[in-house]
């Protein structure tokens, strides 16, 4: 059998489709969910973003769209933790440029619509993405909106790359400061109902309360329940 090749280059849609694009980072201690430490400790954290990431890949797979994986870090551990998907390496200094980037890459191998999910919403419901899609095909800019004043995912009918300029990112005016550009741009947008990634160890408890079967909810009771 021929080995699987990731390559985006020969992820070529021979029509526009919806596509999601996850942005991803390699799990390192200390460059992931450095929010959450010292409350955790860098290799508890390291672990807890791992488990969240391999979840949130098997939701989004499951609600039948592409997905490609925008990475940062090592291709070779996102090639053996995700076999046969195809990955884009993040490139660009800063958030928005790597998005940008990645919105380019995608709306240029064929695809359309195009979603961009983060990795740390995974009990996100399969019926916030849909209503993503289908109002993509009424509006230009759906998002599923965050409680901590940014989102989940952020979905494009068009390449307006623009929306990602002059947002102060990592922020609770994330989401706010896109619905001003949004309306600057002259963009018609749709948000969904909102729904919560994991920033806090509040989010932490909320997750295992709403959904206790989750991989990530069983992971924070098995190794983090001193925190709860």
């Amino acid at each position: 059998m021929d080995k699987v090749d990731n390559s985006l280059n020969r992820l070529i849609f021979s029509h526009p489709e919806p596509v999601i694009g996850l942005f991803a980072k390699q799990p390192v201690p200390g460059q992931v969910k450095t929010r959450l430490t010292p409350s955790l400790s860098a290799e508890q954290a390291c672990l807890l973003y791992q488990t969240a990431l391999q979840e949130t890949v098997a939701r989004l797979l499951s609600a039948g769209l592409p997905l490609v994986i925008c990475y940062a870090g090592e291709r070779d551990w996102f090639r053996e933790a995700f076999p046969g998907l195809p990955l884009l390496a993040q490139s660009g200094d800063g958030l928005g440029v790597r998005m940008t980037n990645a919105v380019q890459a995608l709306f240029a191998a064929g695809a359309g619509p195009v979603l961009l999910a983060g990795s740390d919403s995974p009990d996100l419901p399969i019926a916030l993405i849909e209503e993503v899609v289908e109002q993509l095909q009424k509006v230009d800019v759906a998002t599923v909106p965050c409680r901590d004043g940014g989102y989940a995912i952020i979905g494009m009918r068009g390449p307006t790359t623009e929306l990602f300029a002059e947002i102060p990112w990592s922020t609770s005016r994330v989401l706010e400061a896109t619905r001003q550009r949004s309306r600057l741009l002259g963009l018609t947008c749709h948000e969904t109902k909102g729904w919560q990634d994991l920033d806090e160890l509040d989010d932490l408890r909320q997750l295992v309360a709403r959904s206790p079967e989750s991989q990530t909810a069983r992971h924070i009771v098995a190794e983090l329940s001193e925190l709860l």
